[in-house]
């Protein structure tokens, strides 16, 4: 885990995925972005979930959670992360290579922000990315249902 302190005018972002390579694609397609980030990276739910667990911990701008990682699943980390009280408002979008419809509808009833299936190229994912990352996902949160929860670019 990588954890520095943030700037006022830099997005703190955070991902927790199980797969280094996913990673590192998704960290190399942030960077080629414009936008002046500070990335925390997690290889687990169970280091992801340690990290909340600490009352100091910094909070995101927006957490993109793996849906599927071994030991502690992201709807594992989605259901505990929204019964902590100082979480519940924290955008988080799902990053999964499943696009399932019970699994985006199980997220969408958890309270995640939003559901993206993982790009299998850089460019769609650098601007899934940039996307994300110029919205306001508490304000996008009323009227969310399915069509709208599904990011589809």
């Amino acid at each position: 885990m990588m954890v520095e302190k943030y700037e006022r005018d830099t997005m703190n972002v955070m991902l927790a995925d199980d797969d280094a390579d996913d990673r590192m694609f998704f960290q190399e397609a942030l960077e080629s972005t414009s936008i002046k980030h500070n990335l925390t990276l997690f290889k687990d739910g169970f280091e992801l979930m340690d990290y909340f667990l600490d009352q100091e911990s910094e909070l995101p701008h927006i957490l993109f959670l793996d849906l599927n990682m071994p030991g502690k699943s992201g709807v594992q980390c989605l259901d505990e992360l929204r019964a902590i009280p100082r979480l519940r408002d924290m955008s988080i979008a799902i990053y999964s290579t499943s696009g399932a419809d019970r699994d985006i509808e199980d997220t969408l009833a958890k309270g995640a922000n939003v559901y993206i299936q993982k790009p299998s190229n850089f460019d769609k994912l650098r601007k899934v990315i940039s996307h994300v990352l110029k919205t306001n996902w508490q304000f996008h949160m009323s009227g969310l249902n399915k069509e709208t929860f599904f990011l589809n670019i």
